[in-house]
């Protein structure tokens, strides 16, 4: 069995993976993280394994309440659940802009 933490992490990751893929499904979303992120579209797939990136996605989904709340509702998941998530990872994330 799954230690609590380990499963709330593992939770807060597939979140994460949820919310990524309706930010990339939506140009103007996809456009936006990308803007923020200092990342190029085809890098998506490396910086998803560093370590911390998916904070990072769940980061930008709180800091924007009308995308926080649009992803919500499509993934039928309480906001609030997001920030539970985002705290599962710990830390912060941030990227090195180029």
């Amino acid at each position: 069995m799954k230690r609590p933490a380990r499963a709330a992490r593992d939770q807060a990751e597939m979140l994460a993976i949820q919310a990524l893929g309706f930010i990339a499904a939506d140009r103007e979303r996809l456009a936006a993280f990308l803007n923020v992120t200092g990342l190029a579209a085809d890098a998506i797939r490396i910086a998803a394994n560093e370590p911390g990136f998916l904070a990072g996605v769940l980061d930008h989904l709180l800091a924007d309440e009308a995308l926080l709340t649009a992803f919500a509702d499509d993934a039928g998941v309480d906001p609030g659940n997001i920030a539970k998530a985002r705290r599962a990872f710990g830390g912060q994330w941030g990227r090195d802009l180029p």
